[in-house]
């Protein structure tokens, strides 16, 4: 099964840049093991974010992505909690 290649919208790369180290690599590892090669396993969102996928990052944070199965592509969204805060 062919991999997918991972892309970051300029919100999701903010996003990654205030996460904690920790959370950084948590997320390098999610990408890379689980979502790179099954992105359908996320959530399918609904509502104003139909379309995308959501993987629990940790406890409040989230990883938001959307995937073009044609071009194998993943975009990244969102990388960080979605309660505001």
């Amino acid at each position: 099964m062919k991999k997918y290649e991972i892309l970051f919208t300029k919100q999701a790369s903010k996003d990654v840049k205030s996460l904690a180290p920790k959370l950084k690599m948590k997320l390098k590892d999610i990408l890379v093991e689980v979502i790179a090669n099954d992105p359908f396993c996320g959530k399918k969102l609904l509502g104003d974010l139909e379309g995308n996928y959501s993987y629990r990052l940790d406890l409040k944070n989230r990883i938001v992505y959307s995937v073009d199965k044609k071009k194998g592509l993943v975009y990244v969204k969102r990388a960080r909690t979605h309660y505001g805060d």
